[in-house]
């Protein structure tokens, strides 16, 4: 009897201890921030693979990117970090796939220009809020893009192209990769600055739109430098001028867009990495930390070089006043061109 007495006493003891540290965990529990909780996770983070989705198949510009970036993590952390292409919609199935990930740091995204800045543009019910679900960690990369002319037309400065588009409104062709495609919109924007008007013929591939400029069937073109610096070598294309404010080093004989008339101009893809909203703090600054050690990378700059990639690291506490920028420019561009477009 006891025995069975000082049983019954110990589990009120158990129970009542029990009691008190729930009532203490919950009395302090608004003085716990996640800075002191991340403080400890961070030094174990990351400690097992990181998914790093991308919204572009297997050999575009942000899988690229994003392999050369995770390929230098992996080999630092010693935990693989999985590139996960998952594709259609402009971007947009990836980038909403990311903004409902847990955020704990082991599903990070691509931070593209398409899906992060022109779809909210365009798609006023967007499924995703690129400021809201998203908390920014660095651009990495950006992409110029260049205006490029069929060279049997007798356009080969801007001023020539603006000159012949104003003697004969509508009757120039330009190609896009597709209706709300970063290639469109650019051209939306060099039309609106030079008040020139174009008639859009929109494509499903890169590589179809190139073969009816380089026949002639279209005049004009915006694509991103990379992908057309074979086609303008090799003289099947004329580059006429670059979308970026400076002159780029991968083709330094080509005019800006700016030094041509236009100050101010610019329409460049840009590449960076975001994590969920929510992402405890210490997380985002170790990645953002890592991500611009490996871009900094000698190794790294040379193979970002060889895709014609220029190397653009942004402080995480701006990336949201970038992105927010650019999203604002792009609207204006949208309403300006009375495009509507529904997700």
């Amino acid at each position: 009897m006891h025995s069975i007495q000082t049983s019954v006493n110990l589990n009120a003891v158990v129970r009542m201890a029990a009691a008190v540290v729930v009532m203490s965990c919950g009395a302090g529990a608004g003085t716990v921030s996640w800075g002191q909780v991340g403080a400890e996770s961070v030094t174990s983070y990351p400690n097992r693979p990181i998914r790093l989705i991308t919204q572009f198949p297997p050999g575009s510009a942000t899988d690229i990117v994003a392999r050369v970036v995770g390929q230098k993590l992996t080999e630092t952390w010693g935990y693989q970090v999985v590139v996960d292409n998952r594709t259609g919609a402009g971007g947009r199935i990836g980038t909403e796939l990311g903004a409902r990930a847990t955020p704990d740091g082991y599903t990070l995204t691509m931070s593209v220009a398409g899906p992060m800045s022109v779809a909210p543009a365009l798609y006023p019910k967007l499924a995703y809020d690129v400021l809201r679900d998203f908390a920014p960690i660095t651009n990495l990369v950006t992409q110029a893009q260049v205006l490029l002319a069929n060279p049997v037309i007798p356009v080969r400065t801007l001023a020539d192209m603006v000159e012949l588009a104003r003697s004969r409104p509508a009757a120039l062709n330009y190609a896009s990769i597709g209706p709300g495609s970063f290639t469109h919109l650019a051209m939306e924007l060099l039309q609106s600055v030079t008040k020139t008007r174009l008639n859009h013929i929109p494509f499903k591939a890169g590589a179809l739109a190139h073969g009816d400029l380089i026949s002639g069937q279209v005049q004009l073109m915006v694509d991103s430098l990379p992908s057309a610096l074979s086609l303008i070598q090799t003289g099947k294309v004329r580059g006429i001028a670059v979308t970026s404010l400076e002159r780029q080093k991968f083709a330094p004989g080509l005019p800006t867009v700016a030094e041509s008339g236009y100050p101010g101009f610019e329409a460049i893809g840009w590449l960076g990495v975001v994590a969920p909203a929510k992402t405890p703090t210490p997380i985002l600054d170790k990645l953002n930390r890592e991500l611009v050690r490996v871009a900094d990378s000698p190794d790294t700059q040379e193979r970002f070089n060889v895709q014609a990639f220029n190397t653009r690291l942004i402080p995480r506490a701006r990336y949201a006043e970038f992105i927010r920028a650019e999203i604002d420019k792009w609207r204006r561009v949208v309403k300006e061109a009375g495009l509507k477009f529904e997700e």
